[in-house]
């Protein structure tokens, strides 16, 4: 995923005037991932991803540079 996911999550968090474990609870998840999403040392499941996307009523554009973005795909050409 974008390398900046992490820092546009936590600036729409923090626009949406969320603390982390708000946005946590929000999302079903945990204060300590949403942290390691921000720091980007792990990246969110789809699932969470929409789950975030509704709780701060964000596009997902806004978390992530679509443009530049590189798309890896994991299925190989035989």
């Amino acid at each position: 995923m974008n390398k900046d996911f992490g820092k546009n999550l936590k600036r729409e968090r923090i626009a949406a005037g969320l603390s982390q474990k708000e946005l946590a609870i929000a999302t079903g998840t945990t204060q300590q991932l949403l942290s390691r999403w921000e720091l980007g040392e792990v990246e969110p499941t789809l699932g969470n991803i929409i789950a975030i996307l509704k709780a701060l009523n964000v596009r997902f554009e806004d978390l992530v540079d679509v443009e530049n973005t590189k798309i890896e795909s994991k299925h190989t050409e035989e």
